[in-house]
């Protein structure tokens, strides 16, 4: 009973990164045999190295959709909408001087932007309510068409079934290895479907929703945009993924969401901007190098919560593997 009370605790802050199907073969070690018995909160969904998984990352589009725009919101009967905002993940709006909300956008129309400045044609299918502690978190089934005329899944699993996806305000930057790679973009006329399964939705399942407050009142934007790095194992900040799908990794924080369960090895500290140090024991099982990097001293000491840090990662990892 011992050990079962002890995985259950462990599943509150130990994710999976990575994308594709559950491997037994990485599992971390205090994990192998006990933690399929358990229904996670943060659930053994692999996260992604990609920061918003598969949307439209595909041969017929060759883009991503990088963002999707509240002007041009039409309604499922093809009446324009107006005044169009989300709240935390609901959309609001007005049909006429008829106001609009959460399942009322089952079937509205948007303009998607890709990242050759094209646009696309969106479609809500439908609208669902999260519960309990996840109640303002609401999930939309979205399509695209397609140039065939047909609608298609902008969320796609591993093998084409469609995902749903948040809506969460602002775009993010796709590029990778590049100066701006991955950071959030504050735009007040865009907002962003994050698929689940991929860095910017999971982080939000994880207790970071960029809309809400920690219990001291601190807003966790910041921590949701460091947990995307974290997600993605950006260590230099630059949106360049340096893990491997399943990979095994503990976070906590220091505002109460999420706990340290693990003795682990010290990964790194994280803020919006990347790592602010990180040692050997990485998901990345081999050397990170960052240019022009100067970590912080001391790394791991859960004082630099008070001085920028948002996020402490830890793996079962060493440079070389388990």
């Amino acid at each position: 009973m011992r050990t079962l009370q002890r995985v259950v605790a462990a599943c509150f802050a130990v994710v999976a990164v990575g994308c594709g199907t559950e491997s037994s073969e990485l599992d971390a070690p205090s994990l192998r045999t006990q933690v399929a018995e358990v229904v996670s909160p943060n659930g053994r969904n692999l996260n992604g190295r990609n920061l918003n998984g598969r949307n439209l990352n595909n041969t017929e589009l060759g883009g991503m959709l990088v963002s999707v725009a509240y002007a041009g919101a039409h309604s499922a009967a093809g009446k324009p909408l107006s005044n169009v905002r989300l709240q935390g993940s609901a959309f609001f709006g007005l049909d006429g001087t008829t106001s609009l909300s959460g399942t009322d956008f089952t079937g509205a129309r948007f303009v998607g932007k890709m990242g050759d400045d094209s646009t696309l044609h969106l479609r809500v299918d439908s609208v669902t309510q999260g519960s309990g502690g996840d109640s303002d978190l609401w999930s939309y089934q979205v399509s695209y068409q397609g140039s065939d005329g047909s609608w298609r899944s902008v969320c796609q699993d591993a093998n084409g079934a469609a995902l749903p996806a948040i809506a969460v305000a602002g775009r993010w930057n796709y590029l990778q290895g590049v100066a701006g790679g991955g950071d959030k973009i504050e735009d007040a006329t865009a907002f962003t479907f994050a698929c689940e399964g991929a860095a910017i939705a999971k982080c939000m399942h994880f207790g970071y929703k960029p809309w809400a407050t920690a219990a001291n009142g601190e807003s966790l934007a910041g921590h949701h945009q460091a947990c995307t790095r974290m997600v993605r194992a950006d260590f230099c900040g630059d949106g360049e993924s340096h893990t491997s799908d399943g990979q095994w990794v503990n976070l906590y924080d220091g505002v109460g969401v999420q706990a340290d369960t693990e003795s682990w090895n010290l990964e790194a500290e994280w803020s919006e901007a990347g790592a602010r140090c990180f040692t050997a024991e990485t998901r990345a099982h081999v050397p990170v190098t960052c240019s022009g990097f100067s970590p912080i001293p001391d790394c791991g000491s859960t004082g630099h919560f008070q001085s920028g840090t948002r996020l402490i990662s830890e793996s079962p990892y060493g440079a070389s593997g388990l």
